[in-house]
């Protein structure tokens, strides 16, 4: 049994002075400026600076996405586009119901605007004339619908203007460079279209006369 231990002490011993030779000789060949650092490998460095780029990127995204969230719930001012529309009683209606009322709502704006406007009173006569002719006129079926729609147009547009020059009177009767400048431009939207009424006509119809003219003489 001492044998035995002796033995295992002695071998216990030469493994230890083995160790301490083979770090005597790492230690000798170190010199001395050399950067203890530069025992770590490139690969361990990179894989470092990889997760903590990762960490960043991703404590970036958490806080972007945290952002986004808190301006999702944040309310809308007033000004905003997006911001929704106060209630009306008005727009309350869906279905045949809205078009009923919306139909009654059109035919109340057609008898305001013969009972209070004379131009559309003027147009409308001109349309009574017009819109008869140029359903008897010969022309091709695009012509036709050249020559009504050019009609049409008149009404339309004049009462747009007249829509337009309402909501100025009712936000104020007063004197003002806006309000003479979106009236006059109304004028001037009701002038372009009675020019190109005028224009298709003369274009479409004109030709037809002149040959019935030449013919009769």
């Amino acid at each position: 049994m001492r044998e035995r231990n002796a033995t295992v002490a002695r071998t216990a011993n030469g493994a230890l002075r083995a160790v301490n030779a083979v770090a005597a000789d790492d230690a000798s060949s170190v010199e001395p400026f050399d950067d203890v650092n530069e025992t770590s490998s490139p690969d361990h460095a990179n894989h470092a600076h990889g997760l903590n780029g990762v960490s960043g990127m991703n404590g970036m995204s958490g806080a972007r996405a945290s952002a986004d969230a808190d301006e999702a719930h944040e309310p809308l001012s007033p000004d905003d586009p997006l911001a929704p529309l106060p209630f009306n009683p008005y727009k309350g209606n869906r279905g045949l119901t809205r078009a009923w009322h919306a139909m009654k709502n059109s035919l109340a704006g057609f008898r305001v605007a013969i009972r209070e406007e004379s131009a559309f009173r003027q147009e409308l006569t001109l349309a009574a004339i017009l819109i008869p002719c140029g359903v008897l006129v010969p022309v091709d079926p695009v012509s036709r619908v050249l020559l009504l729609g050019s009609v049409l147009l008149v009404l339309i547009v004049e009462l747009l203007n007249s829509s337009v020059e309402a909501a100025i009177d009712r936000i104020s009767l007063e004197r003002h460079e806006l309000s003479r400048r979106a009236k006059d431009l109304g004028s001037a939207a009701v002038m372009v279209a009675l020019g190109m009424c005028l224009m298709t006509w003369g274009l479409i119809v004109g030709p037809l006369v002149v040959r019935w003219v030449k013919a009769w003489l």
